[in-house]
């Protein structure tokens, strides 16, 4: 499991930078810059579910990775320590990135 801080505070999920679903997946399957990733999990906190996030708030967290390129995926899975989830203004999951996301290009 890997060290999860999130900064997509309008996301449901989102309690404190920490992440309540449990486990989330990182998609951008042919990317090679970290704006072509995303939090596919990302669900818009609305007004009448303002305080609806499934389970309590973990920092520690299983992410699935479908960015092929990405140093950190290991059969689509992340092996990083620390994952940053950046979209503080994001409204969809298009909005959200993986800050951590790190190509293996031409290597």
């Amino acid at each position: 499991m890997a060290m999860l801080v999130c900064s997509a505070q309008k996301c449901v999920y989102n309690d404190g930078m920490y992440c309540s679903k449990g486990d989330i997946k990182v998609g951008g399957e042919n990317a090679t810059r970290v704006q072509e990733t995303c939090c596919t999990d990302f669900t818009e906190r609305t007004t009448q579910g303002a305080k609806s996030s499934m389970g309590s708030a973990s920092q520690k967290i299983d992410v699935a990775c479908e960015a092929c390129h990405c140093v950190y995926n290991d059969e689509h899975k992340c092996t990083a320590d620390q994952i940053g989830i950046v979209g503080a203004g994001a409204c969809t999951c298009e909005q959200t990135e993986c800050g951590t996301f790190k190509c293996n290009c031409g290597k």
